[in-house]
């Protein structure tokens, strides 16, 4: 059997990105396909934090809704901040607190897990505007005159022929619309790699759930984490850049195997707790590569437009933010019947724009390699007052961002 497709704008993918963009294109009341090649819930390898970006994406969309939708559920938990460890053992708490007494504080990030997660951006699908074909690997993307043919096949077998002007690649690392436009590579010094593993029954954890960051001494531009879940879980992880890991032969399912049984600062956390997998390893495409994220007839989002941030390793958000920038500039293209690249040329920007600070700090990092006082640097900078002073300012500048201030593109 096979089935041909036309529509005005085709996403690929369907996590935070992709849905994003079909939510936004929805709400212009424009149609449009999506297409991912698993079935929901799905899970995703990832750290399972939900920053601020998230929320204001979700405001843009559903004002004064996605809080209290979150929580609702019993799967996705506040955190009011993060405990880091830093090389010489000390913990320091960056804790958002109440700018005057009996305030309500909020939440200034939430976790869980994307299979949870993922799954309740797909549910608000809408099947007026986005034909949402789950279990549809692509296989081929082609320019052909007028755009682009998308062959397709089924979980099932059936053949699926797309024909669109746009599309919006958002279908992660391994994109098969990176492989169709020539961009699918791996550049060492603008990519990470990391390990999750899930547990249970760790002790010590903060009751606020603070996400927990472990900045171990010697592994520069590294960090092991265990991120609070519900239900008693946690996200365990290491991450480090891949420059770094082939320099030092570094082995990082071996290396995170010691912070969990031997790290006599983090290994206490773990005495009693339980693996629940074995752990899972990928690659984090990150955003100071700078990739040019759009082309004649299509643009990228999410971490196919490599835009996970560098210094934090946070990509949810900034994905969400470049779904939401994507649908606008479609939506443009389709006004103007205009989907050349030199139509797009701003797209970059938009996408770009709030990770410019982050960018600029890995590539100094990158290119000066203090690697001699990095240790001594995070200790000090960890433990000045003026920084917890900073933590609480730019939080609470974040949060009337991302609550009170609309996106513009």
């Amino acid at each position: 059997m096979s089935t041909t497709i036309s529509t005005d704008v085709l996403i690929v993918g369907a996590g935070p990105a992709g849905v994003t963009a079909s939510l936004f294109l929805a709400k212009m009341g424009i149609p449009h396909t999506i297409v991912d090649a698993a079935v929901f819930p799905r899970d995703k390898v990832c750290g399972d934090g939900l920053d601020l970006k998230v929320i204001r994406v979700l405001n843009q969309l559903y004002p004064d809704v996605p809080t209290a939708e979150l929580f609702a559920g019993e799967e996705i938990i506040p955190s009011w901040g993060a405990r880091i460890i830093t090389p010489n053992g000390r913990a320091q708490e960056f804790r958002q607190q109440p700018s005057k007494p009996g305030e309500p504080v909020q939440p200034v990030l939430w976790t869980s897990k994307r299979l949870v997660f993922d799954n309740f951006l797909v549910k608000k699908l809408d099947p007026r505007y986005a034909d949402f074909r789950q279990g549809l690997p692509v296989e081929k993307v082609e320019r052909v005159e007028g755009g682009w043919r998308v062959q397709a096949r089924s979980l099932a077998g059936e053949e699926v022929e797309i024909r669109t002007p746009l599309i919006i690649g958002a279908d992660g690392d391994h994109s098969v619309v990176l492989r169709g436009i020539g961009e699918r590579r791996i550049e060492r010094d603008h990519y990470a790699g990391t390990v999750r593993q899930y547990w249970k029954g760790l002790t010590g954890l903060h009751p606020d759930n603070l996400i927990n960051i472990y900045l171990p001494k010697g592994l520069p531009m590294s960090y092991f984490y265990f991120f609070p879940l519900p239900n008693g879980e946690a996200n365990v992880g290491y991450g480090m850049g891949s420059t770094l890991i082939a320099q030092g032969k570094h082995n990082l399912r071996k290396l995170m195997e010691k912070f969990i049984k031997e790290d006599p600062i983090t290994a206490p956390y773990f005495a009693q707790g339980e693996p629940l997998e074995e752990p899972i390893g990928w690659g984090i495409p990150l955003a100071s590569r700078r990739r040019r994220d759009f082309g004649d007839g299509y643009l990228l989002a999410g971490d196919a437009g490599s835009l996970v941030c560098p210094t934090s390793g946070e990509g949810i958000g900034t994905a969400m933010m470049s779904g939401f920038a994507a649908a606008h500039f479609a939506q443009r293209a389709l006004e103007a019947k205009r989907f050349d690249a030199e139509f797009f040329k701003d797209y970059d920007h938009a996408v770009y724009r709030r990770l410019e600070g982050e960018i600029k700090s890995y590539q100094l990092l990158m290119r000066y390699k203090p690697w001699r006082l990095y240790d001594w640097g995070l200790n000090v900078i960890a433990a000045n007052p003026i920084m917890h002073q900073r933590f609480e300012t730019l939080h609470r500048g974040w949060l009337n961002t991302a609550y009170h201030k609309p996106i513009e593109v």
